[in-house]
């Protein structure tokens, strides 16, 4: 019989908090020991509510029940953009590992101290960046990485989308949430993108800010933005809105010397058009249109999250990727100098 790691989670307010939930309790080698909600309102909301995830795992009143108990060896940091920081602290202060859902908070030298706490008592924080395990931001990584592509020059990441006007209620997800941080939707769904950046570039020499509050009723949201990253030989660029028509179409395209890669959308996703100057591998000169498998969000970074725990696997991506990916965050919405 497969020993259970036992996980909890802190807070309920992120876009992504049942999601991450339900991939834990679908996970055979996870035993889910209790959530906790600060905000008395938010858990009755969800208590009362029909969503089967939230109905099939237990509440407690005090984060003390799980952060105060040895046998707990990791915690899913779920609550709102404002407060999650807060919580991540308190998780990786009790010595246990994290599931940290992006983005992490708006203070950078707090969330060094925070990383550098987990790398000397040797725990892990793996952010919620949920396209590390897709199959087509995979291949393309290898292909740039590998030099599959030649010198890779130029890339291009659009990941709009579609947020109400309001907040959903007991959350700050809407552009009204959006409102009270700097960058707006940027800062919200920017590091996505800059996590499969910052992997295939690294930091970026200069960073360059275009946002606007350009349609919504909500005063002061930044729901219009675009952030060019300048490397020696590159240039990467990623625009975000908030108000795109569905389905959204969320693109991601890699141009090297020898070879592009196109994705489009990403999500859903099932193919990506692979252009190249000569015959590569399998690959024939010209216009291939690669078949990419689909895999649902969460499911296998989460996955590797209880590799790393048992000892099984590396981390996906190591502390100090994350620390870049934050810091890149930070300086394109404005909370870092440049």
């Amino acid at each position: 019989m497969v020993e259970k790691l036992r996980i909890a989670q802190y807070g309920t307010k992120h876009g992504h908090a049942e999601g991450v939930l339900q991939v834990m309790l679908d996970h055979p080698e996870i035993e889910v020991v209790g959530v906790y909600e600060p905000d008395p309102k938010r858990r009755t909301q969800i208590e009362n509510s029909n969503d089967q995830s939230w109905g099939n795992v237990k509440f407690v009143d005090n984060p003390s029940a799980f952060l105060d108990d040895p046998t707990v060896v990791a915690v899913t940091s779920e609550g709102a953009n404002k407060e999650s920081l807060t919580f991540t602290e308190e998780i990786v202060t009790a010595g246990k590992h994290a599931f940290y859902d992006k983005p992490a908070g708006e203070d950078y030298p707090r969330f060094e101290r925070i990383v550098e706490k987990a790398r000397n008592q040797g725990t892990y924080i793996q952010m919620g960046y949920m396209f590390r395990k897709h199959d087509g931001f995979e291949r393309i990584a290898n292909w740039a990485v590998s030099g599959f592509l030649g010198h890779v020059f130029q890339v291009r990441a659009h990941m709009s989308t579609w947020i109400t006007e309001d907040n959903p209620e007991g959350q700050f997800t809407g552009r009204k949430g959006l409102a009270h941080h700097q960058g707006g939707v940027m800062f919200d769904l920017g590091g996505h993108m800059l996590d499969q950046i910052v992997w295939l570039l690294g930091r970026p020499n200069k960073v360059t800010r275009f946002f606007q509050h350009a349609t919504s009723e909500t005063r002061d949201v930044m729901d219009n933005t675009l952030g060019v990253f300048e490397y020696d030989g590159a240039i990467a660029t990623v625009d975000i809105a908030a108000m795109e028509p569905r389905p959204m179409a969320r693109r991601f395209e890699v141009y090297g010397t020898i070879g592009s890669a196109i994705m489009e959308p990403f999500e859903p996703a099932d193919t990506i058009r692979l252009t190249l100057e000569q015959n590569r591998g399998e690959y024939k000169k010209g216009v291939n249109i690669v078949k990419i498998e689909h895999r649902e969000r969460y499911v296998d970074t989460f996955a590797e999250f209880v590799r790393n725990i048992k000892g099984e696997s590396e981390p996906l991506r190591t502390l100090d990727h994350e620390l870049l990916v934050q810091e890149t965050l930070m300086r394109v919405t404005g909370g870092l100098g440049d």
